[in-house]
């Protein structure tokens, strides 16, 4: 008969047999413990790939770039109607590129390179490299052209040294 007096949340002296509660009790720590874990695991995993991904950057970031100057060049610009007296630009240029044999690729073709330029800077009016939109705009059309003229080559980007309009 004593089974039969013990409550159901106690545990018997023997303690073969856990009380039904405090089963359910353990169970749900344990899921929740292995939830955390699992939860844990996957934050870290986010945040190894988050710092390999910036790793990535910063090498792609420190790759070598090598110049190649271009020589000083100097136009009239297009006049507005009424304008009196003419506008000139002057631009020193630098051309990043990929490696340093592509600078021996591109050196017999700069009178091609120069005479495009030429040709799209005489069409320009003052008030088009009005502000930086205007500087970026021509840097980017320059880009174009200087891509469009040494192909298969090609040029990273196109850095002002020295803009002047008089």
């Amino acid at each position: 008969m004593a089974a039969s007096t013990a409550k159901p949340d106690e545990i018997p002296e023997d303690g073969k047999v856990a009380a039904p509660g405090k089963r359910k009790k353990l169970i749900m720590l344990s899921a929740v413990a292995a939830l955390l874990a699992v939860g844990a695991g996957g934050g870290y995993y986010y945040w190894q790939r988050g710092k390999a991904a910036e790793a990535e950057k910063a090498a792609q970031l420190k790759k070598k770039a090598f110049f190649f100057d271009l020589p000083e060049i100097t136009v009239n610009l297009a006049g507005a109607p009424g304008q009196e007296r003419p506008a000139y630009l002057k631009l020193k240029l630098a051309l990043e590129v990929e490696d340093q044999k592509m600078i021996a690729d591109i050196q017999p073709l700069m009178p091609r390179v120069i005479d495009n330029f030429q040709i799209f800077l005489r069409e320009l009016r003052p008030t088009d490299l009005e502000g930086s939109a205007g500087l970026y705009r021509l840097k980017e059309e320059l880009v174009r052209r200087v891509n469009a003229s040494i192909y298969p080559a090609r040029i990273e980007a196109i850095l002002f040294k020295d803009v002047l309009v008089q």
